[in-house]
């Protein structure tokens, strides 16, 4: 968080005439976040575009980006000749997270992105244009993106909501007043929108893929069972620096119902050097004709 002398020069650096200045300063004097005054945030060394009523790009997000980008790299001898991971940034928002994927994996990444909020869309375009990344708008989820991405996904980054609805109200201002609430509430508590990304990621995975999802220590235990149930290996991973929690689910190795060789119980990426991590297996594939059942 800056300081009140910080953000007066940030201000000043970017606006390029007095009167620039001062229509900067109102709205942030009425609450607006800086972000979004001054058009820009800073992620992961990246000057990201950033709108009016888009959501800010939170700096504890960069752990997941690092997680993501340790699963990526080790993948890198699997990967099909000729193209990178594919990275979908879904519930893009200003598309950040896709950006510093790309950044930190290569040119030619491919990236592909998807949110329901029009404006974050505006404002993802901006800032994927740049790598090549396309963004699709509209639709729940998974649904603008092209089918042919089924079963080619490596990384699946999903921006979801996990605010309890009930304590949105006490969010701070900045947040709960200037952006999407669709950005923030995530049901009765919290989960709703990450066990609907957890129960269809396993068809948009190649094998070996992950999804990742940002979610509270609190709710890390619950979320980490909604990818199991969704037939994925799941892994918490925490930085108590940054004060947040990932939930790393991965696909199988081997097409459903088989065993990759030599392959354990629990798959896990590499962590990032500050985190600690905590595995949880996923359930077998039920045998044809069988019922299964996970309380």
């Amino acid at each position: 968080m800056c300081s009140p002398r910080d953000e007066a020069e940030l201000i000043l650096r970017t606006a390029r005439t007095p009167e620039e200045v001062e229509a900067m300063v109102r709205p942030r004097v009425a609450g607006l976040p800086l972000e979004q005054v001054v058009g820009w945030a800073e992620f992961r060394g990246l000057r990201i575009s950033l709108d009016p009523g888009v959501f800010v790009p939170r700096r504890r997000r960069e752990f997941l980006v690092g997680e993501a980008v340790a699963h990526a790299t080790g993948r890198r001898s699997a990967a099909r000749a000729g193209r990178g991971a594919v990275v979908v940034d879904l519930c893009c928002g200003s598309g950040v997270v896709g950006a510093a994927l790309v950044a930190a994996l290569g040119p030619g990444t491919p990236l592909y992105a998807a949110d329901v909020d029009p404006a974050a869309v505006r404002c993802a375009r901006r800032n994927v244009a740049g790598v090549g990344g396309r963004v699709y708008e509209g639709g729940d989820l998974f649904a603008p993106l092209p089918a042919a991405l089924r079963g080619r996904v490596d990384v699946l980054a999903a921006n979801v909501p996990y605010v309890p609805s009930d304590a949105v109200a006490l969010l701070p201002s900045e947040a709960r007043d200037h952006e999407p609430l669709v950005a923030l509430d995530g049901g009765t508590d919290g989960l709703d929108v990450l066990r609907r990304v957890a129960a269809e990621a396993r068809g948009w995975l190649a094998p070996g893929g992950c999804v990742l999802v940002e979610t509270s220590e609190r709710q890390a235990a619950r979320a980490a069972l909604a990818f199991v149930r969704g037939g994925l290996t799941a892994r918490l991973t925490t930085s108590e620096e940054l004060d947040v929690t990932v939930v790393v689910g991965t696909a199988s190795a081997a097409p459903p119902g088989r065993v990759a060789p030599n392959s354990p119980t629990a798959l896990a990426s590499p962590a990032a050097p500050e985190g600690r991590t905590h595995g949880y297996a996923a359930p077998p594939p039920p045998v044809s004709g069988s019922k299964s059942s996970t309380k």
